[in-house]
């Protein structure tokens, strides 16, 4: 496998703090969340920082990889637009499921695969389908989960190799995911950085998090703790990593904090004791090269013996495959979202506590794709009272968009909010948002209340 150029130390892109990244100091680069930025309209920061030299990475978090369905076309063709528009030298994804299609149901959140043959099989040629679909190499980042599925035949290192061994793929390594496996999973960071192919490794993710009750709940809103830099002096004394990046999605600190954290990570990653043997792989001068690596689109398997699998692709073994991994991933996802009965195996305890996580992320993130929600129903308590009354009984099945509109439909449906004016207000952004819709009967009671407010 080629060596990697090298990306530096860099910190995730967001609005919230883009003012921010554009003053750090010793900036390499940045990460985007692809999903959040149209490659029509980038924003004038991410124009600047382009500009400036700063290289720019879409990061997906919506393709559903390790999901029993074949990757949307649309999904893929989205995300080679941004990592185009970007100028970006690679893009990256998880492994991870986000949604099923019978039933239909969103998690809104990165699920764990199995570690099966199945899952691995359904996996590899998945990323197959996106790398032939992608302009530029493609990576996966290992994922922080709360539950465990009953009956899994591999490790996360064997996974995590197989599937590089059989498609090429490079690997997005976070360390507090792993930190996070630890707490939750019972698994070894150490054990599984001895164990994975280094010299696949695209960047390394650092975030913070916090434990309550002996659960580690990967936040991304927290300061990056002790802990999570000590995995990432692990991961130095075995490989010079060619990137490393801070993650913060909440909470934003203020700047110099910001700062500090990056000063904190630059100087594990410029210590001087990383001499195993991944270190080689890193021995590309900072800046040399405009691509990761001399793979090209796809960053298929090396032609010299890299791990071209001759594995099935799309045959009924694997159409089996899928089927047998989409009924267990429904199962779970259902009962995460939906109160249907625990699957055997499952850890219920924890799968109370995943179920309570993503109800909160909802609400959360839906008060950010539409902040006059809370606004109009008086106030961040009232809303997320509202809310999660409503999402007890609706599992989302569109995205975060469209779970806004439903909860809108929701309260109108039943005469909310009380007071009448903030029900007009409601009704207005209703109609304003939900565009032409066949007049089914949920229509019709909005229309009806539409008449009646005014």
């Amino acid at each position: 496998m080629k060596p990697m150029a090298r990306l530096g130390v860099g910190i995730g892109w967001r609005p919230e703090i883009a003012e921010a990244v554009e003053r750090l100091g010793h900036l390499d680069w940045v990460e985007v969340v692809a999903e959040n930025v149209c490659p029509g309209h980038l924003p004038a920061s991410l124009l600047r920082l382009r500009e400036r030299g700063v290289r720019i990475v879409p990061h997906g978090v919506s393709l559903g990889l390790g999901g029993a369905d074949r990757p949307d076309p649309a999904k893929l063709a989205a995300l080679g637009e941004r990592a185009v528009a970007l100028g970006a030298p690679l893009v990256t994804e998880h492994i991870a499921f986000v949604r099923t299609s019978s039933p239909v149901l969103e998690a809104g959140h990165l699920l764990p695969v199995p570690r099966t043959r199945d899952a691995l099989d359904v996996l590899c040629e998945n990323v197959r389908i996106a790398q032939d679909a992608l302009p530029v190499p493609l990576a996966l980042e290992n994922i922080a989960a709360l539950v465990s599925w009953p009956g899994e035949e591999l490790t996360e290192a064997r996974f995590l190799t197989e599937l590089v061994e059989r498609t090429g793929v490079r690997l997005l390594i976070d360390v507090a995911n792993l930190h996070t496996n630890r707490v939750n999973r019972g698994e070894d960071p150490a054990g599984v950085l001895d164990g994975i192919p280094l010299e696949a490794l695209a960047y390394v993710h650092v975030a913070g998090g916090v434990e309550r009750d002996g659960v580690w709940h990967d936040t991304h809103a927290h300061p990056v703790p002790p802990v999570v830099l000590d995995v990432l002096a692990a991961l130095r004394e075995r490989v010079d990593p060619p990137g490393v990046l801070l993650e913060r999605d909440d909470d934003f600190p203020a700047e110099a904090e910001l700062a500090a954290e990056l000063v904190r990570i630059r100087e594990v990653v410029t210590a001087t004791t990383g001499t195993g043997p991944g270190t080689a792989a890193a021995g590309v001068r900072p800046g040399a090269g405009d691509t990761p690596d001399a793979e090209g689109p796809g960053s298929a398997p090396d032609a010299d013996g890299g791990g071209a699998d001759p594995g099935v692709r799309d045959t009924p073994a694997l159409d089996a495959a899928r089927t047998r991994v989409g009924l267990g991933q429904a199962a779970l996802l259902s009962a995460l979202v939906a109160g249907t009965p625990v699957p055997e195996g499952f850890d219920r305890q924890r799968i109370r506590v995943q179920a309570r996580a993503l109800t909160a992320k909802r609400a959360s993130v839906v008060a950010k794709v539409a902040p006059e929600l809370p606004e109009m129903l008086g106030g961040p308590d009232a809303y997320r009272t509202a809310f999660l009354g409503y999402a007890r009984n609706r599992p989302m099945t569109s995205g975060y968009r469209r779970d806004a509109l439903d909860f809108a439909e929701h309260l109108l449906i039943q005469d909310l909010p009380a007071d009448p004016a903030a029900r007009r207000r409601l009704t207005a952004w209703w109609r304003d948002r939900s565009g032409a819709r066949p007049p089914g009967r949920i229509v019709r009671w909005a229309r009806a209340l539409t008449g009646r407010a005014a």
